[in-house]
């Protein structure tokens, strides 16, 4: 156990989970855990999301700055699962896609920090870029768009122009703080 505490001491000093090119990679991993593997790779994601917290410095300030990140995403998704957009099975939001947005929020002060920067740029990065995450994670089999392409492709771009934004919003004191590597 020493020696567990000694090794996880020594990677926190090395502060990875701030280091863009460790966060993009750890959130990366995570989402294909949780898009291909969903249910039955979930503790292995669930696992990597408890390294990301064993690593930051303080758990506890990184629970409660990226928490509201997070409700906001699921709330979002369960909203679009509610309506029609997305179908889950026999579930509004599975508990892998929960894992997903906490691994999500932590790339928004981290690996996807830059486009925090510029609100314009991040409205196109999410209504292009987010969408197209969903389509990939459909052709994968974790979700379901049972709407018609053009009608679900809409309503995901509008939303994710409005939404990630809104996301560096609330993660914008960590977005003003980083700098450039």
């Amino acid at each position: 156990m020493a020696q567990l505490t000694d090794i996880l001491r020594r990677a926190r000093q090395l502060e990875l989970t701030e280091k863009v090119w460790f966060n993009a990679l750890w959130f990366q991993s995570t989402w294909f855990l949780c898009v291909l593997g969903r249910e039955a790779l979930l503790p292995a994601a669930i696992a990597m999301v408890v390294l990301h917290f064993l690593l930051v410095a303080d758990a506890g300030r990184e629970a409660r700055n990226l928490a509201p990140m997070i409700a906001l995403g699921v709330v979002v998704d369960a909203l679009l699962s509610a309506v029609g957009i997305f179908d889950f099975g026999s579930v509004m939001i599975p508990l892998w896609l929960c894992v997903l947005w906490i691994a999500f929020a932590t790339t928004l002060t981290r690996a996807l920090a830059v486009f925090g920067r510029h609100p314009a740029l991040a409205a196109l990065v999410g209504g292009i870029g987010v969408p197209f995450n969903y389509a990939v994670g459909a052709q994968l089999g974790a979700v379901v768009m049972p709407q018609e392409p053009l009608i679900t492709g809409a309503v995901l771009v509008s939303v994710w122009a409005a939404l990630l934004p809104s996301l560096y919003k609330l993660a914008k004191p960590a977005v003003c703080t980083l700098e450039a590597p």
